[in-house]
């Protein structure tokens, strides 16, 4: 294409001639640390790619299959892509498009890593509900760790600095390396069945991420999602999160903190326990005072200290009506002895006896009948007279009938 400054080339011209040059470079595989992704909710994604060793940089467009393809793909991760150059007619920009992207090197291992993790999860073992409570004083606390580690010093340090009574059963396991996984796995078992160990502690100082690896071993997470000791993970420092720790009960950032989780401070314990007895003391000394107030308030009350004043009206009461019960009874006494000594009179004058006394007499004849009459009884015959002193023997010697007179 000539050109000079009496006949210049226009510039969309230019333009489109390197975009045709560019074109013409097709497709090439990349090695490369992706740094920044956009992702929108269109087809069309957008990454910034950028040199491992050079201080260089592009933007990258990407299908939205194309990206998901790759699975996890944290800004950091080193990446293989296959891509292909272009350049846009109105920034007249280059960019690549990316037709294929896989993760390289250490971003590969965390690609394994979150799919096993994501299968896990789908079974549902990093379910909250699974966790289970720690115990508040444990009888013993079991130890996972590695021989003579700096985790296993911290956490036996700790321990006895905030509970010095507190008993350990340590099993040493290999916490790196191919058959590191099996060693914890037996260690964690052995801890597991002991009926002493009331919570176990798994822990590691920091490490790569290939140190790490054996605690996101799928073996050694589905047992301590198996254990029925609650199971405490200190691994590493407080970035590092294997998988073992989304299974475990409580993960602990460091064994330090691991140590401050599984036992109290016997120092804040006591200090506790004094102030609890002191609320606990001026809580009884109100309470007796109060009962003492009232006891003081009921004795300061008249039936209280007078037991009787209350029955002081009920006697009068009671007075009035024994007067009167007894007026009423001698009244009726003398009434009915009034109507004795009246009924006494008319049976005494009406009395035989009383007849007797005026000077008359009861005759009986022979055979005991009551003589009336002169024609009761026969010239002859012997008869009774019951007087008031005694008794005559009278015989009949004559009967004389009274004359009735017209």
């Amino acid at each position: 294409m000539n050109s000079s400054r009496e006949q210049p080339q226009p510039l969309g011209r230019v333009i489109g001639a390197v975009k045709d040059w560019v074109g013409r470079l097709g497709e090439i595989w990349v090695d490369a640390q992706v740094v920044e992704i956009k992702r929108r909710s269109g087809a069309t994604q957008f990454m910034t790619f950028r040199d491992r060793v050079a201080n260089m940089s592009v933007q990258v467009t990407a299908s939205a299959v194309v990206l998901d393809s790759a699975g996890p793909l944290p800004e950091g991760s080193r990446v293989t892509a296959r891509v292909r150059p272009r350049v846009w007619d109105k920034a007249t920009s280059l960019s690549f498009e990316c037709l294929e992207i896989h993760v390289a090197g250490e971003g590969q291992l965390l690609l394994r890593l979150e799919q096993l993790k994501r299968k896990l999860q789908a079974e549902g073992l990093f379910d909250d509900h699974r966790k289970r409570r720690l115990p508040l004083l444990p009888r013993a606390i079991g130890l996972v760790t590695g021989r003579g580690s700096d985790a296993e010093r911290d956490v036996l340090t700790n321990v006895a600095r905030r509970w010095p009574s507190a008993i350990f059963r340590v099993e040493h396991a290999l916490v790196q390396g191919i058959d590191s996984a099996a060693s914890l796995m037996t260690a964690l078992a052995r801890l597991d069945a002991d009926p002493e160990v009331d919570v176990i502690i798994l822990a590691r100082g920091g490490g790569s991420l290939e140190d790490l690896l054996s605690f996101s071993d799928e073996g050694l997470v589905r047992a301590v999602a198996a254990a029925k000791t609650p199971v405490v993970t200190a691994i590493g420092h407080e970035r590092d999160t294997p998988i073992v720790d989304l299974v475990a009960d409580l993960r602990a950032s460091t064994p330090t903190d691991a140590a401050r989780r599984v036992v109290p401070d016997h120092v804040e314990e006591s200090a506790g326990l004094a102030l609890a007895r002191t609320r606990l003391n001026r809580a009884v000394d109100v309470l007796l005072t109060r009962e003492e107030h009232a006891i003081s308030a009921l004795r300061s009350r008249p039936v209280m200290l007078d037991p009787t004043s209350a029955f002081s009206a009920h006697y009068e009461r009671l007075t009035l009506f024994r007067h009167r019960l007894g007026s009423a009874v001698e009244h009726r006494l003398r009434a009915e002895e009034a109507d004795l000594r009246a009924a006494v009179s008319s049976i005494r004058a009406l009395s035989p006896k009383h007849t007797l006394e005026r000077g008359y007499a009861v005759l009986v004849g022979p055979g005991h009948e009551s003589v009336s009459s002169i024609a009761d009884a026969s010239v002859g015959e012997r008869i009774r007279a019951y007087l008031a002193d005694g008794e005559l023997t009278l015989d009949v010697v004559q009967t004389n009938p009274k004359e009735q007179h017209g």
